[in-house]
């Protein structure tokens, strides 16, 4: 008997607030924002223009370019012990053997930003040369892994609510995806790519704990003739057990190549907000934030514990992955790294 393929259609709604004042969600009605569609394998990138939904954090979004980044998971050297240590890269932050894996640059509609776990925040910039200590952002900018993709169609012409959308995207109703990049987009990602680029990955699991980390190079600025070389780093905590956890300090060790070790505790997870001390749970298993390190040396690394507390009253330190910080310029990139081009 002949069996007819079919295509399963998966209309998305999301809740819209009825009182679009306060932005609460006390009174709301779901609202169809598109038609799913089925996610692609590792190795097959999305196109520029590809709507999305964040598979752990839930926002709708648009693709702007892809990353090929080098992702260095210690968990998986915890696997493969057996290996020689010839094997290994000896560069230390980077004792594992880093894999390709893709990532990209995409924008977050801003009407999902109120609601989700993770800073809106997450790219940031220096500021003029002559002002050595100021920073700005472009809100709604993140970085999404490719597993993290949940891609969907969508007719409307802007679906998603972004003061770049269409600054950066055109409609174009023949192409698939509906919106391809502008020369404004094309403009700014060449201008930006050395702050913008995503080169290293780095995961640690402990108690089924995985800490990220994605550290970015900012530039240079010298201070009272002094060189401060700047750096972010985004840190994304999720839980994958079924037991609460709530996070309660935070303890970094930062080293430069100067010399000079560091110490840095507080109370929960800092960044461009106030403190917080999330709970990752399995209705909200995941967090993420950025932060800004600089350091008079062109290099350095970091690493850490988050000390993170059971519902019994217990504690645990979880592991914070060593990472590299490392300078460079923009002559330095290599453009055949960068996908988009």
């Amino acid at each position: 008997m002949a069996s007819a393929l079919k295509k399963v259609i998966v209309n998305i709604f999301v809740a819209v607030p009825i009182n679009r004042a306060c932005n609460r969600y006390l009174s709301s009605r779901l609202a169809k924002v598109g038609i799913l569609e089925t996610p692609k394998d590792h190795g097959k990138s999305y196109e520029t223009g590809q709507l999305f939904l964040h598979k752990i954090f839930g926002y709708r979004g648009v693709i702007l370019f892809p990353w090929l980044a080098r992702v260095y998971d210690r968990d998986t050297a915890t696997k493969t012990e057996e290996k020689s240590v010839d094997e290994q890269t000896t560069s230390i932050g980077k004792e594992v053997k880093g894999k390709n894996h893709l990532h990209y640059q995409v924008l977050m509609d801003s009407r999902d930003s109120p609601h989700i776990r993770a800073q809106t925040e997450a790219v940031t910039f220096l500021g003029n040369p002559s002002d050595t200590r100021s920073l700005y952002t472009i809100p709604g900018l993140d970085y999404v892994a490719h597993e993290d993709i949940l891609p969907y169609l969508s007719v409307e012409r802007s679906p998603i609510e972004h003061e770049l959308f269409d600054q950066f995207l055109i409609y174009d109703p023949e192409s698939s995806p509906s919106f391809t990049s502008s020369e404004t987009l094309r403009a700014w990602q060449n201008k930006n790519q050395p702050w913008l680029q995503l080169s290293d990955v780095h995961r640690e699991t402990t108690e089924n704990i995985r800490v990220t980390v994605i550290p970015f190079f900012m530039g240079c600025r010298e201070s009272q003739q002094v060189n401060d070389y700047w750096w972010r780093y985004c840190v994304r905590l999720q839980n994958f057990g079924e037991e609460r956890v709530q996070i309660r300090e935070r303890h970094w060790r930062i080293f430069s190549i100067s010399g000079t070790l560091e110490t840095v505790r507080g109370v929960g997870v800092g960044g461009h907000v106030q403190v917080q001390e999330p709970i990752l749970s399995t209705e909200q298993p995941a967090f993420q934030y950025s932060s800004h390190i600089a350091l008079q040396a062109p290099s350095g690394h970091m690493w850490g514990t988050f000390k993170m507390e059971r519902q019994d009253g217990t504690v645990f330190d979880c592991k914070i992955p060593q990472f590299s910080l490392e300078s460079k310029s923009e002559e330095a990139n290599n453009p055949n790294s960068f996908l988009g081009s």
